[in-house]
Formats: C-alpha cells, sequence, structure tokens
C-alpha cells in the first residue's frame, strides 16, 4: 500500500500547485503544459497500478500452489491454519480444502525448491562458524576434500589408484585415500582499486622419498616428489572487466574439465585428450562487452613448460639436483593466448573459445626444437538440464602439456656418425563430455577422449622391447560417471571406465575399470 499512497500523494500535489498557483503568472501556455504534465503523471500511475495488480494476482497463485501442496501433504497445523486465515482475506482465492492434483510438473519443480532450500541451509550454516585468522587479519578459508577411493581394474595399469595406460597383464583391485586434496583460500586488500586474492592446493599422491637419497622435484613426472604434492596456486589482482595474475595450474587454453570423483589426482581423460598439466603462468584477462548480454574475454600469459615424461636426453651429471627443463634451456619463455566468446553466466554459461601457444625449447645435446597448439574450447547449457563441454586441439611436442603420448620428442642412436637422430612428435587429440544434472544432488557424465601421436613419424623411432611410454601412439578413454551428493558436503559415486592403448608396433591393450568415490567437502 506505500507505493500507492506515495503516486497518490505525487498527483494531489501537481492538482494542488496548478490550482494555487500564481494567477499573475498564470496564461494559456503554462496551463497547457501543467494539462501535460498532469496527462503524464496519469499515465505513469496508470501503469504502475496495473503493475501491482499483477504482482498482487502472482502472489495469490502462489499462495494458492502451497495451500494446495500442504492440503496433500497432512492435516493443518498450526502455522498452516494462519496461512489459510491470510489467504481468505484474498477476493477469489479457493479454499485450501478445495481438492486438486497438482500437475507432475509442479510436484517436480517444489521438490526441485527444497532440494535447494537443504542446500542452501547447510551452506549458510557454515558461516556461523568460527574463521581462521591470520596474521595479516585477512580473511583465510581453509578448504578440502576427503575422499575415499575404491578401484577394480581387468587389466594391468601404470597405477592403480590412478589408471592413464593399459598395460598387458593381471589387473588389481585396491583403495586408496591420496587424492584427499587440502586448500587454502585468501582474500587480501584491495590495491589500485581491484580486490587480491590466493589460494593454494596440495594433495597426497606424491611417491614416498627413499630413505637413502634425498627427495628431487622435477615437476609433474618426478619419480622422487614428496608424498604431499603441490597442485595448483594462484594469486592476482581483480578489477571488474580486468584480472593480473600469477598461478600453477592447467593452460588458459585449456579451461575445461571431464567431471569425476574418482580421477582428481589425475583429472579425467588425462593423457586421452585432456591437456592438464599445471605449470607456472603470469597473465591477464581482460573482458570486453560484446552482443547482448555475452562478453569477449581475451587472455595473454607466459608459461614455463616442464618436459613429458620421457625426458628426451639429459646430460647432467648432478645426482642431487633437478636439471633445468629444456624450455627453460632455451632461455625464452612460452606465450599462450585465448579469445572467447562467453555468456551472462560467465565461467559458468556458455563459452566458445580459440587459443594457441608456442614454446622454443632446447634439448641437452644442443638440438633446437618448438612446441605449439591451436585449441578450440566450447561449453553448452542445453535444453532438459544438459550440458555440453569439450576441447580439442593440434600441435607438436605437447608432452609437458599432458599430450603426446607422454613424449615431446624421439630420438635413436646414429650409429654410423654418432649423436642422435631427432624429432618431435606431431599430435592431435581431445575429449568431449555430456552432463545431465537431474537435480541439485544427482548427476550423470559420459565422456570420451583420444590423444593420437602421428604414427608414421614414431615408427621410425620405435624402440624394440622398450617401455609403453616409449611405443605409445595412440591412447584412448571411454568413461561413465554418477554422481549423488545427499548434503551440501557428502558426495558418493559410482564410474565406469574402459581405457586401451595402443603402440605403434603391436596389439592394443586394454583395461576395464570400476571405480568408487566417497568424499566429504569442507
Amino acid at each position: 500500500m506505500l507505493p500507492l499512497l506515495m503516486i497518490f500523494s505525487g498527483l494531489s500535489f501537481h492538482l494542488v500547485h496548478a490550482q494555487t498557483g500564481n494567477p499573475q503568472t498564470t496564461n494559456p501556455e503554462n496551463i497547457s503544459e501543467q494539462i501535460q504534465k498532469l496527462t503524464e503523471s496519469m499515465t505513469r500511475t496508470q501503469a504502475q497500478l496495473e503493475q501491482s495488480q499483477r504482482q498482487l494476482d502472482e502472489m495469490r497463485q502462489q499462495l494458492l500452489a502451497l495451500q494446495r501442496q500442504m492440503a496433500q501433504t497432512g492435516p493443518q497445523t498450526g502455522s498452516q491454519a494462519g496461512s489459510t486465515a491470510t489467504t481468505s482475506a484474498i477476493p477469489n482465492a479457493t479454499p485450501a480444502s478445495a481438492p486438486e492434483t497438482i500437475p507432475p510438473a509442479t510436484a517436480a519443480a517444489i521438490d526441485d525448491l527444497r532440494e535447494q532450500l537443504a542446500m542452501q541451509q547447510a551452506q549458510i550454516a557454515t558461516h556461523e562458524q568460527t574463521k581462521v585468522e591470520s596474521e595479516s587479519k585477512y580473511p583465510v578459508k581453509i578448504t578440502g576434500l576427503l575422499l575415499l577411493n575404491g578401484f577394480a581394474n581387468s587389466g594391468q595399469v601404470d597405477m592403480a589408484a590412478t589408471p592413464t595406460v593399459s598395460i598387458p597383464g593381471s589387473g588389481s583391485t585396491g583403495a586408496s585415500v591420496r587424492q584427499t586434496i587440502l586448500g587454502i583460500d585468501l582474500r587480501g586488500p584491495h590495491l589500485f582499486g581491484a580486490r587480491s586474492y590466493a589460494d593454494l592446493s596440495v594433495d597426497f599422491d606424491g611417491t614416498s622419498q627413499s630413505a637413502t637419497s634425498p627427495a628431487v622435484y622435477s615437476g609433474n613426472y618426478s619419480t622422487n616428489a614428496s608424498f604431499l604434492r603441490l597442485r595448483t596456486v594462484h594469486a592476482g589482482l581483480q578489477w571488474r572487466k580486468t584480472t593480473a595474475y600469477f598461478s600453477l595450474d592447467r593452460p588458459i587454453f585449456s579451461p575445461n574439465t571431464p567431471t569425476s570423483l574418482t580421477a582428481v589426482a589425475m583429472p579425467a581423460l588425462a593423457w586421452s585428450g585432456n591437456l592438464w598439466t599445471w605449470n607456472p603462468q603470469g597473465g591477464v584477462t581482460q573482458d570486453l562487452k560484446f552482443v547482448g548480454s555475452s562478453n569477449l574475454r581475451l587472455q595473454a600469459a607466459l608459461i614455463d613448460v616442464g618436459d613429458g615424461y620421457l625426458l628426451p636426453l639429459t646430460s647432467s651429471t648432478n645426482a642431487t639436483a633437478a636439471p633445468p627443463s629444456s624450455s627453460e634451456q632455451s632461455r625464452k619463455p612460452g606465450t599462450e593466448a585465448r579469445i572467447a566468446v562467453i555468456g551472462s553466466k560467465a565461467d559458468e554459461g556458455n563459452h566458445l573459445g580459440f587459443g594457441g601457444y608456442f614454446a622454443p625449447h632446447l634439448s641437452p645435446v644442443g638440438r633446437h626444437f618448438d612446441s605449439w597448439a591451436g585449441t578450440v574450447d566450447t561449453r553448452w547449457l542445453l535444453p532438459a538440464n544438459f550440458e555440453f563441454t569439450g576441447s580439442f586441439y593440434r600441435g607438436q611436442a605437447l608432452g609437458g602439456l599432458g599430450g603426446g603420448a607422454f613424449k615431446d620428442v624421439v630420438y635413436r642412436v646414429n650409429m654410423d656418425a654418432g649423436g642422435y637422430y631427432f624429432h618431435p612428435l606431431d599430435d592431435v587429440g581431445g575429449w568431449a563430455q555430456l552432463k545431465e544434472k537431474v537435480n541439485e544432488r544427482v548427476e550423470f557424465n559420459a565422456a570420451l577422449g583420444l590423444d593420437n601421436v602421428t604414427a608414421r613419424e614414431l615408427r621410425r623411432y620405435a624402440v624394440p622391447g622398450g617401455t609403453v611410454y616409449q611405443n605409445l601412439a595412440r591412447n584412448r578413454t571411454y568413461t561413465g560417471n554418477v554422481i549423488y551428493s545427499p548434503s551440501a558436503y557428502l558426495l558418493f559415486s559410482l564410474e565406469y571406465r574402459h581405457l586401451e592403448s595402443s603402440p605403434v608396433n603391436g596389439l592394443s591393450s586394454g583395461s576395464n575399470i570400476i571405480g568408487l568415490g566417497a568424499g566429504y567437502k569442507f
């Protein structure tokens, strides 16, 4: 009623002003202007009254729907009786006791609202807890995922709990908690008109240290990494449309990752089309207004890329220190860029992006080669709660980014003249995922990924009796899972994965993998 009183008060003021104004200054022109103003005011008032009436009608319909729901769920409580009494004051309101069937669509919508309310109540409860205090007195939040994984592999794989390659041999069954994640989120002061932030995450999927030799960390592929493993780091300044940052994370041209609760330490579809490796980067992101409610996102960064799992040729004689990577030996940083059209929901909505990457390398034996890639990434929100996500690439020497069948280059000894024959590998691959989010508690995911180096390039350098990584030409994974979240912080998952690895010479090997996941988020 208050908005209506304000409207009528405004009209009264205009009418009184028109009637009591100074007669000496009144003329036909002034009277015409006043009449025009009054007409415009009446038009605006009429529109506001119509809008208020529509809002009242919508409120009446919502209240009637709630009454019908309460009438079906059982006898009225005291609060329900009060609601009925309130409704009786609304003209033309239908009594709550009137039997009427709720359409299935309405019942489903009510169930979704209840689930969302339960999730929100659980999230609100966390804000009432005592917060972690830092020396700087700025907000600090401890986050993480306590994760138990069970696995059953029908064939031999490279790593039983987090398999990426299938190997001829018998299978395995077991459980692991080493994919548990611990994180710290920090919010700092405002600087140059920007909000400062930082975060860090670790897991426990490193390799135990040897009792007889010191630990040596040389990137994602080190066999001497500590049990506690650094995953990702972010820090930066964020303005309204601009972000300047440095990070240890996946490349900016590969922003998406498939959904899985059993492939966390090694992301889902790793080495099967997902360029995932965490490398040091520093860059800038700029959002510009585009068509309609969409934005144009421009990203550029420098990146220090590690070497593939098969370090091409090492001449270091110091066994207690990690040698520089072939990218670092070139003394030139790698560069990456991405341009994307993003929807109104920013990172959670539709987007289509195109990326590029280039990094010079210098092997320990003095051979130069370049690593490069062109990429496409996308996400589309589809009808019926479906979502399509994908990422695709074509490039060369991508072992340091999680492609290239674990290799940047291949080589062999020149028996006649000495030295080595040396060749960077061309590579093509990608992945795609279809998600159905049934409601706030249940979602289904189906995905496939492929990484494929050029067989004719690799065949000339095949190593008879070599490891699976040396002769691997193609790695392919099919996967599907269901994730159930009975509350905001409990997660359960059942996943099936088929892993197929093909050497350049010989038969392919495959493994069917059943994974179980149970997690607690905090």
